[in-house]
C-alpha cells in the first residue's frame, strides 16, 4: 500500500540589511520599512491556498529561511506560528528553526525567539576572522557571532549551527582550521561547512575576488576540516554538515531523502506527492521572487507543475546520494513511485567505476564518488536531458 512521505513546511523571508555578494538566493535588500504585519498576513494566505497538499499529515518541521529571517522581531513569529498552529498539526517534537545573521541579533532576543516556538538557530557565521568577513561583504563581525552564541545559550537554546565558509580569499589550510577550533569552543551542536563557490548573477560570479585558492589547496582545507571536526565528534552525514549525536538537522534531512515540503514566502518552493488511482504523482511549486510582486498577487495560488517519471530517478538521486548514508531501494519505490529496477543499469554502471558501493543493502556514493558527486547524479538524467 503506498503512503505518503512526511511533510515539512519552508517559510522564506527575502529582505537583508545588505545583499552579500556571493550569494545566489532570493534576498532583496531592504529599503525602507520592514513590512511585517503585511508579510506576515501574507505567509497565511500563501499557506491557506496550499491547503490541499497538507492531505492530513502533521508537520515534523519548520525552517524560517532566508534572506533574514532574524529582522523579524520575536513578537511577529509568535503571531506567525500561532497562526500556524490553527491551520496545520504539528508532530509533538516538530523542530522549528530560525535563521540568524549575527549582525541583527539584539541582546535578550534570542529568549523571546524561544518563546515564540524556536527551539532550533543557524548562525551564519561564515568565518572568525574579520578580514575575511569583510571581504564576504556581512555585516557582522567575529565577535558579534560570539555574542549571538552567548545569547542562545543564555536563552537555553543548545541546539543551534554554525555556517562556516572555506577556500575564502587569501585563506591558508591554517586560517581554516583556525575558523573550526573557533567554532568548537563555541559547543554548537551542528556545523555546516561548505566552500566559497562562484555562483553565476552573482557580484563574485561577474567579478571574483583576488586570491582565491585553487582546487588542491581548497581539498586540502576541506580534508583537514573534515578530520578535526571528526575528532571532536562531528559525524559527517552529508556532502556539507556535520553534526552530535542526535543533532543531525531534521529538516535538512527530509530534503534529502526526498520528502513532502510546503513552501510559502517570496520564491519559496514545495514538493508535493499524492496518490490517485493507486499511483503516485508527484509535484513542484513556485511562489514570485520579488517581494512586492509576491504580496501584491496574493491570495492566488502558486505556480505548479507535475514531475515527469523520467525525471524522478535524477531528482530523487540527486537528493539523497548527497547523503553518506544513501538509500535503499524500496526507499527509492516509495518516494518515486517507480520501480527499482530502473537504477539498475546505472547503479551497476557506477559500481563498476568506483563510484557506487553498496553497504548493508544501501546505495550510497564512494569516497571516490563523493568527491565527483555531479558526475554520479548526471548518470540519472533523462535521456532528453
Amino acid at each position: 500500500m503506498r503512503t505518503l512521505p512526511p511533510l515539512s513546511l519552508y517559510v522564506h523571508f527575502p529582505w537583508c540589511v545588505r545583499k552579500c555578494p556571493y550569494c545566489d538566493f532570493n534576498s532583496h535588500t531592504l529599503h525602507g520599512e520592514l513590512p511585517e504585519t503585511a508579510y506576515i498576513e501574507a505567509l497565511l494566505s500563501d499557506l491557506a491556498v496550499q491547503s490541499q497538499d497538507v492531505q492530513g499529515r502533521a508537520v515534523a518541521s519548520v525552517f524560517f529561511g532566508g534572506g533574514t529571517p532574524s529582522l523579524f522581531a520575536p513578537a511577529a513569529l509568535a503571531r506567525l506560528l500561532n497562526a500556524l498552529a490553527v491551520q496545520l498539526d504539528f508532530c509533538a517534537d516538530a523542530e522549528i528553526t530560525l535563521e540568524a545573521n549575527p549582525g541583527t541579533i539584539e541582546r535578550g532576543r534570542f529568549s523571546d525567539y524561544r518563546a515564540a516556538g524556536i527551539n532550533r538557530v543557524s548562525l551564519g557565521a561564515q568565518s572568525f576572522a574579520d578580514a575575511s568577513l569583510q571581504q564576504l561583504g556581512r555585516i557582522h563581525a567575529a565577535s558579534d557571532t560570539q555574542r549571538a552564541v552567548a545569547e542562545l545559550k543564555a536563552a537555553g537554546i543548545d541546539n543551534f549551527n554554525l555556517d562556516l565558509m572555506y577556500a575564502l580569499p587569501q585563506q591558508s589550510v591554517s586560517a581554516a582550521l583556525a575558523d573550526i577550533e573557533i567554532a568548537l569552543q563555541l559547543e554548537p551542536a551542528h556545523i555546516s561547512h561548505y566552500e566559497l563557490t562562484l555562483e553565476p548573477g552573482t557580484v563574485f560570479g561577474g567579478l571574483p575576488p583576488a586570491g582565491l585558492p585553487d582546487a588542491d589547496s581548497a581539498q586540502q582545507m576541506q580534508l583537514a576540516c573534515q578530520q578535526r571536526l571528526a575528532e571532536a565528534g562531528f559525524r559527517q552525514y552529508e556532502v556539507s554538515a556535520y553534526a552530535r549525536e542526535g543533532r543531525r538537522c531534521r529538516h535538512n534531512l527530509n530534503y534529502w531523502r526526498f520528502g513532502d515540503y510546503l513552501g510559502i514566502g517570496a520564491g519559496a518552493h514545495g514538493k508535493c506527492s499524492r496518490i490517485q488511482g493507486g499511483a503516485l504523482q508527484i509535484e513542484r511549486t513556485w511562489r514570485e521572487r520579488e517581494p512586492r510582486r509576491y504580496l501584491a498577487g496574493l491570495p492566488a495560488a502558486p505556480g505548479r507543475r507535475s514531475v515527469p517519471g523520467a525525471d524522478l530517478p535524477f531528482e530523487f538521486l540527486m537528493n539523497t546520494l548527497r547523503l553518506v548514508e544513501g538509500f535503499e531501494e524500496h526507499e527509492f519505490e516509495q518516494r518515486t513511485g517507480l520501480e527499482r529496477k530502473v537504477l539498475t543499469v546505472s547503479l551497476t554502471r557506477l559500481r563498476a567505476r568506483g563510484l557506487m558501493e553498496q553497504h548493508e543493502g544501501r546505495w550510497r556514493a564512494s569516497a571516490l564518488g563523493f568527491s565527483f558527486l555531479n558526475d554520479v547524479v548526471s548518470e540519472f538524467l533523462a535521456p532528453q536531458r
